[in-house]
């Protein structure tokens, strides 16, 4: 398996607009973080994790070729804004997007045109398909390729995490169910949301996210949709204990 960190940024990215804090104004490009999405490559499949606003921009640099999945957590634009931008895929063809039911309804209403019917279609619009999903019932991508989808929440807002083989990606979680957590049962690998080290009421802290990745007992983890209240990368991650990591834009990860 194959992860390339697109962004680790949360909603305003980093550096944001205005600050001159030591993150915002460090030269490591570490420390610039688009809106947080990733692409997983496994057994020849490409799938996209969200689809930020930024999605463009991060594409620029990663291979052209197909998008065989789509698979969006929740509605929040920092995570759905760059859908539109998925246009130039269409020449491979029609691109599955998946989401909940509530978050489909939500696309729907914003940006209907990205999914009208092929006969209705007109010319430039991407050609998406919107299909719906639901937590523990398994998304097929090509015949060998099998996605969980995974109840976590943010804040009050029900959203999802999604594990393939022994890899997890969660982002955005304050808690999780325990209902949830045999759904993460011998995961060895996981991304997982630490927005900064003060508490914040719909997102993981840093050490939230540590804590919740030592339960689990996985190998590693790399920490993503990070603002900038936290330490320069380069000082940040001396802090960490073994096996958890920041991670980066446009760092590959493969295991």
């Amino acid at each position: 398996m194959r992860i390339t960190i697109l962004g680790s940024g949360t909603s305003c990215g980093v550096p944001q607009i205005g600050c001159t804090c030591a993150v915002c104004t460090s030269q490591d490009p570490r420390d610039k973080r688009l809106r947080c999405s990733s692409l997983v490559e496994v057994r020849g499949k490409r799938i996209l994790i969200d689809c930020s606003p930024d999605f463009r921009q991060q594409m620029l640099g990663i291979d052209f070729k197909p998008l065989d999945a789509v698979l969006i957590t929740h509605e929040h634009y920092d995570h759905v804004g760059g859908l539109d931008d998925l246009r130039p895929y269409s020449v491979f063809g029609d691109v599955n997007v998946y989401a909940e039911k509530f978050c489909a309804d939500h696309l729907m209403e914003r940006i209907p045109y990205c999914f009208t019917p092929k006969d209705k279609r007109y010319p430039g619009v991407p050609t998406l398909n919107l299909m719906e999903m639901e937590p523990h019932v398994p998304i097929k991508v090509g015949e060998d390729v099998e996605v969980i989808p995974i109840r976590v929440m943010h804040a009050k807002l029900p959203i999802v995490g999604f594990r393939i083989d022994n890899f997890a990606y969660i982002t955005d979680m304050k808690t999780i169910p325990p209902t949830e957590l045999s759904y993460l049962q011998g995961i060895d690998y996981m991304i997982v949301n630490g927005l900064r080290h003060k508490e914040h009421p719909s997102h993981q802290s840093i050490d939230d996210a540590i804590t919740f990745a030592q339960q689990l007992g996985v190998k590693e983890a790399w920490l993503v949709h990070m603002s900038h209240h936290i330490q320069p990368h380069a000082e940040e991650e001396k802090t960490l204990p073994p096996g958890i990591h920041l991670a980066y834009d446009g760092e590959v990860i493969t295991f």
